[in-house]
Order: structure tokens, then sequence, then C-alpha cells
């Protein structure tokens, strides 16, 4: 039987936020926060991994603060040299530098009265971080080959997966510069941790591919699909998913979605699906055999752990179970075949470990 999460209209969320869905309490938490944050004009920090939504909620605390009328502007500050970072946040006077042909305002200047998004910012040269202190604390900066002052009044929201702590005390990150910019630093919840969100935003995603396609109707994920995107990891987080679920829409032929392909590169075959293990599994529970050696299992051995038979036996198999999952890429059909059980047993012993797995 296919499952459908009931996916809330766009027109009850605030605009450009459509993608702001959530209703684990961990993201609500993290949304209760934010909001708070956008009504006091200081820096805030966003600090959370790859793909897990950080411009967007970067964007969402703007909108949402008494700035949202003014621009915001965003600075991928992993995706320039050092070389070039300075000018494109300060700017450059022609002939400042080889290839500065004319003169050319920096993000600072286009962001006035507004947010600079800086993600990234811990990958920010040590002597730009000096200038962008002193944006902080003066409000004030100079154009690369010019010596006067340009007065700005920006907000600066800054996001980052690095320990910026660490980088300071490494010496590659200014502690006086944290120190200005975190007045409010917000730990963005990965989607591992916001299990009860995953089908909700596969359904969204879905909804929106299936009308950029020009279907009539939204597929429907299977159990089996279902319970394939509730179990993966999602290394990538919500972009990794997105692309998961619009490469599913774009490929499904009917009005269901049998399963779902984590890894597009990865070639299919008989023995690839029962012997390779993907890489996409890391952050996944031990597999049998590393939870038969921490219990002592080898074989010929008695456990030697204080836990009882049942215990033992329970643990065991909840362990060939995900074992068979992972192997099988959460295919529930194919990991009980690899189980020499029929799908109907196989669904027993899911629904009865689920907890473990």
């Amino acid at each position: 039987m296919a499952r459908k999460t009931t996916v809330p209209s766009s027109n009850d969320l605030p605009q450009r936020q459509e993608d702001a869905l959530g209703q684990a309490e961990v993201f609500l938490e993290f949304q209760e926060r934010l909001s708070r944050a956008a009504r006091v004009d200081r820096p805030v920090l966003i600090v959370g991994e790859r793909g897990s939504g950080k411009e967007l909620a970067a964007s969402r605390l703007h909108y949402l603060s008494a700035r949202w009328e003014e621009p915001f502007v965003t600075l991928n500050c992993a995706a320039l040299s050092p070389n070039l970072i300075e000018s494109e946040l300060f700017g450059h006077e022609a002939g400042a530098f080889t290839g500065a042909v004319s003169r050319r305002a920096g993000r600072f200047e286009a962001a006035n009265g507004g947010t600079l998004f800086l993600d990234e910012i811990g990958a920010i040269p040590v002597e730009v971080q000096e200038k962008i202190l002193r944006v902080v604390e003066y409000g004030t900066f100079e154009r690369v080959g010019n010596t006067q002052p340009i007065r700005v009044d920006v907000r600066i929201v800054g996001a980052t997966n690095a320990d910026l702590v660490g980088l300071c005390a490494e010496g590659k990150f200014k502690r006086d510069l944290l120190d200005r910019l975190s007045f409010e630093v917000l730990p963005l919840p990965s989607l591992r941790e916001r299990k009860e969100d995953i089908l909700l935003l596969a359904n969204h995603f879905a909804a929106r591919m299936a009308f950029e396609l020009g279907r009539a109707e939204v597929p429907e994920f299977s159990d089996e699909a279902a319970a394939a995107l509730e179990q993966y990891p999602w290394p990538g987080n919500i972009r990794e998913l997105k692309n998961v679920v619009e490469r599913a829409v774009y490929r499904a032929d009917g009005p269901v979605i049998a399963e779902v392909d984590f890894d597009p590169f990865r070639r299919k075959g008989a023995r690839d699906e029962q012997a390779e293990m993907p890489e996409s599994t890391v952050g996944h529970p031990p597999t049998t055999a590393h939870k038969s050696a921490a219990l002592g299992r080898a074989a010929g051995d008695v456990p030697t752990v204080d836990r009882s038979f049942e215990a033992l036996v329970r643990d065991y198999q909840a362990g060939l179970v995900r074992d068979a999952l992972m192997r099988a890429r959460y295919n529930q059909r194919k990991a009980a075949e690899l189980l020499g059980l029929s799908y109907d047993q196989f669904r027993g012993y899911y629904r009865k470990f689920r907890g473990l797995l």
C-alpha cells in the first residue's frame, strides 16, 4: 500500500520560504529561536552540515527582521580564492590589481541597509577577517585600491559547518570577530535528527517535480520506498533528499514510486546487489559482524556479556535484518530474498525490530 503525507500549501507559508517545512520538535525549536533572533538587529551564526538549508534559514531570518524590504545579499566564501574574497566583499578601484579595469562595488555596498549572508565564513582569510571586524564595529571599510572610508549599515549572518572555535585556537580565525558575530548561534539540525520530516519534505519535493514535468498526478511512495527514505542516513541532508526525490519522480512510470535510487553512479548487477555495501551507509549502526565481535560471539565462543539469551538472539536477528536492508539499499523485497524469507516474513521481522534498526 502506498503511503502519502499531507503537504502544507505554500499559501500557508511566508513568501520565498516554502521549503522551510518541518514538524520535528528539534526543527520547530530551531525555527522559534531563529524567529526570536530575527527581531534583534545583531549578527547571527548558523551552524549546520552541508545541504541542511543554512542559506534558506538566513533568508528566513532576513525576511522576518525589520530589514525585510532591504537587500538580502549572499556570498559563498568557500567558492572564491583567498585573493578574490577581499575584492568581492569590499569592491575595488580601477587598476587596483591586474584585471581590475573599472571600479566595482562589493557585497557590503550591495547589502547596505539589509543583510549580508556569508556562507562558509570559516574560509575567509585572517587578513580579510580584520576588515570585516572593522565593519562590524564601526560600519566602515575601504575598497581595494582606495583609502577613502565608505560607511554602510549591514547586518551580517554567517554560516559554517566548520569548528570556528578550533580554528581560533589554530590562529586561522580571529577570536574578536567570532565573539562579535556570535551574538546568537543557531545550530541547524541535520535531516537525520528530523526523521519525522523526511516524508513531509519528500512529498513536497515530489509535488513540485510532478508539476514541473506537467504530470496530472503526483506519484506516491510505496511502503518500501518510504521506509528506504526514512532509514537512509542523508549525509547530504535536504539538498540530497531533493535530488533523490526529483530523480525518483522523473523515473516513475506510474502513480507509485516503487523504489528510490540513492546513488545514480552505482552500476547494478546480481553480484553487486548482494555483495557490495554502499558507501552511503556511513552513520548507520554497526553491522552484524561488528556486533558479533563486540559481543564476543566469534565462532565457537560463548557470550561473556551479562545479558539474557533472549536479548542476544533479538540483537542478532535485528542485526541480520539491518545488514540485509543495507545490502539491498533498503529495498525490503530484495532484503527478504537475501535472508531467504518471504516478503511477509521479512515485514514481520521488520516491524518487530524497527526500534533497533
